[in-house]
């Protein structure tokens, strides 16, 4: 997949993610790169599994992402101190 394919889909899944967990965003910078290591996070995950990784621009795709953005999220509050 190419760079910019991976910017949109990790700003989308990023932004999801952050309206489950912190029902607000964050900022653009920190949405789009949570989201882009959530999406790599999810497609690693889901792979080992056994399912398909990240495929493209699709429904599927964005699910595994912001599974992956959502579970770095809870990292990143967690090494931040954050609460939720």
């Amino acid at each position: 997949m190419s760079f910019v394919v991976w910017i949109i889909l990790g700003l989308v899944a990023g932004y999801i993610a952050n309206q489950i967990v912190y029902r607000e965003g964050k900022g653009l910078w920190l949405n789009m790169g949570l989201g882009i290591v959530g999406a790599i996070v999810g497609g690693m995950i889901f792979s080992l599994l056994g399912g398909a990784g990240i495929t493209g621009i699709n429904p599927y795709s964005l699910i595994v992402a912001v599974v992956g953005s959502i579970i770095v999220l809870w990292i990143y509050n967690a090494v931040s101190g954050r609460r939720v």
